[in-house]
């Protein structure tokens, strides 16, 4: 089970609400992947002119949780503010944590993530915020006293798959709480991979609404999942370069990281 604060959920595959056709189809998508959370970005779906009550009438609620994010924040007051009116229009106070760090490639801004993180957990937010394959970082908002941490594995909406899977092992070795790795997959192998890498969910995107067939790639992301965590935890065979018997038995790999 994936565990997000108070919440635990059976699916590891979150997706998004936005960039779809129509909103049918997004309920499609939702209901092909299996996800028990999708993220509404405020902003975006501005709640004021009645487009986030538009959004929210084709979330099936009753098994699917919302978490509002901060997304088109670029300063840590703006993030903290964005998050005040979320929960006034949702009535929630779980946030995914959104600071650009730079317009053009949309990394998020650790100085600006840190800050607001720091001050929405002294609120009373759970908060699950979005930012680099830092360790350091990581950690620090993870003793800070967020939910869980949601490292890219590449530029946003690039769909570049897992970028750096190295960092993303260092990660999972390093980091103590939920690793959900939230932007830059492009296919259902790099929601695998990130998964046999240790991560503990992914959010998926661009992948699913830019597909030709997004319901069709929503359910192929979400065997993708449970076929990468299952990998993770069962643990591969030893790498080796050269041929062997395969009578001789030897001990696996073992990755690190206590599944959550």
């Amino acid at each position: 089970m994936l565990l997000l604060g108070d919440l635990e959920f059976r699916s590891r595959l979150l997706v998004e609400t936005g960039r779809y056709a129509d909103l049918d189809t997004m309920a499609r998508v939702h209901d092909a992947s299996g996800t028990q959370l999708v993220t509404v970005a405020v902003r975006r779906a501005d709640g004021h002119d009645g487009s986030l009550a538009t959004i929210l009438d084709h979330i099936d609620r009753s098994r699917v949780t919302v978490l509002p994010t901060t997304w088109g924040c670029h300063t840590a007051e703006d993030a903290v503010a964005t998050a005040h009116l979320a929960a006034d229009l949702l009535e929630t106070r779980r946030i995914k944590l959104d600071v650009i760090g730079c317009p053009q490639t949309l990394f998020p801004c650790t100085e600006g993530t840190l800050e607001a993180a720091r001050e929405l957990v002294k609120e009373g937010f759970a908060v699950l915020p979005h930012c680099g394959d830092d360790p350091v970082v990581c950690n620090r908002l993870m003793d800070m006293g967020c939910i869980g941490v949601m490292p890219l594995a590449a530029p946003i909406g690039s769909g570049r798959g897992v970028a750096n899977p190295e960092r993303l092992a260092l990660l999972r070795a390093q980091v103590d709480g939920p690793l959900i790795v939230g932007a830059g997959l492009g296919t259902a192998s790099d929601a695998a991979r990130a998964m046999e890498l240790g991560a503990d969910a992914v959010l998926v995107h661009t992948a699913i609404a830019g597909a030709v067939d997004p319901v069709g790639m929503a359910r192929a992301m979400r065997l993708a999942v449970e076929a990468g965590r299952a990998a993770f935890e069962s643990g591969r065979a030893s790498p080796r370069l050269h041929a062997t018997s395969g009578s001789v038995r030897e001990q696996p790999v073992r990755q690190t990281g206590a599944p959550a």
